[in-house]
C-alpha cells in the first residue's frame, strides 16, 4: 500500500515531472487513472482498499494502477503540500538568471544548496535559468537574492516579486483533460 499522502508533483525536481509520452498523445492515463488521481488528491489519507471501494474496482486493480502510474512518472510522490507562507516565508519571487557558458552544473549545485530556492528551471529567452524563491520579508528577499547571485557563474539577474497567486499550482484540470483524451 503506498503512503497515505497526495501526489506531490510541485516538489518534483525540474525536468522530472510527469513523463508520459514524449510527443504527447493520450496513452499516459485513462479515465480510471484520472479518477484515481483525483480521489488521491482530494482525500490524501485514503488507502488502497477505500480507493477500490469508491472507484468500484478490485483492490489489485487500484494497486496495479498506482504502481504503473508511479513507474511511468505520472505520480511523482505522496507527500504533504507545504505552504512556505505558513513556515514564515510569505514573500515569493521569480529570478531570471544569465549564467556564464559552461557553468550550468556548478550554478545548479550552488542553487540547490540555497534552501529558499524552491524550483529551478532552465529556460529559453533572455535568461538561462529561472528560479522561484521565497523570503521572510521584502528586506529578507535582498539577503536571499544576494546569496543566489553571489556565485561567479551567474552573470546577471532580474527579479520579480509575486503579488498574489490567483491560480495556484494545479494539476487536476490537466489530469481530467488527459484522462478524457
Amino acid at each position: 500500500m503506498p503512503p497515505a499522502h497526495p501526489p506531490s508533483v510541485p516538489d518534483s525536481p525540474a525536468g522530472q515531472g510527469p513523463s508520459g509520452p514524449a510527443g504527447g498523445g493520450n496513452d499516459a492515463i485513462d479515465a480510471l487513472d484520472g479518477r484515481l488521481i483525483r480521489l488521491l488528491a482530494e482525500e490524501p489519507r485514503i488507502g488502497v482498499l477505500e480507493c477500490s471501494r469508491r472507484l468500484q474496482v478490485a483492490r489489485g486493480t487500484v494497486q496495479a494502477r498506482l504502481d504503473r502510474l508511479q513507474a511511468k512518472g505520472v505520480i511523482g510522490g505522496f507527500g504533504p503540500e507545504v505552504d512556505p507562507a505558513a513556515l514564515g516565508y510569505p514573500v515569493t519571487a521569480f529570478a531570471t538568471l544569465e549564467i556564464s557558458q559552461g557553468q550550468g552544473s556548478d550554478v545548479r549545485a550552488h542553487l540547490a544548496a540555497v534552501p529558499e530556492v524552491l524550483e529551478l528551471h532552465t529556460i529559453t529567452g533572455r535568461g538561462d535559468m529561472m528560479v522561484r524563491i521565497v523570503a521572510r520579508s521584502n528586506a529578507d528577499l535582498q539577503r536571499v537574492i544576494d546569496r543566489v547571485v553571489g556565485f561567479d557563474g551567474i552573470v546577471r539577474s532580474s527579479t520579480a516579486i509575486a503579488l498574489e497567486n490567483p491560480v495556484p499550482y494545479r494539476i487536476l484540470p490537466l489530469v481530467d483533460q488527459a484522462a478524457a483524451e
